[in-house]
């Protein structure tokens, strides 16, 4: 457009991390950590207790196809 062309022609990913230079500079790269490793016992333990915290909860379907939470022991207050 305002450019002229000297010669040598930009391929896609080029012109993508060019138009997206601003953008990358204020969030930073993307993650390109690998999603495969091996779970820390500290990520053991929040997955044993979100797990036990999803157990307190009952989801309860209305005929409008809509849903709401309830506690299935109201009683039990040991993880709220």
């Amino acid at each position: 457009m305002g450019k002229a062309n000297s010669g040598s022609k930009e391929n896609a990913s080029q012109r993508f991390m060019r138009a997206t230079g601003k953008l990358r500079a204020v969030f930073g790269p993307a993650n390109r950590s690998s999603l495969v490793h091996d779970m820390t016992d500290e990520n053991r333990r929040l997955l044993a207790q979100r797990q036990a915290e999803t157990q307190q909860w009952e989801t309860i379907t209305r005929p409008d196809g809509s849903t709401y939470v309830l506690p299935r022991n109201p009683d039990d207050k040991s993880l709220r």
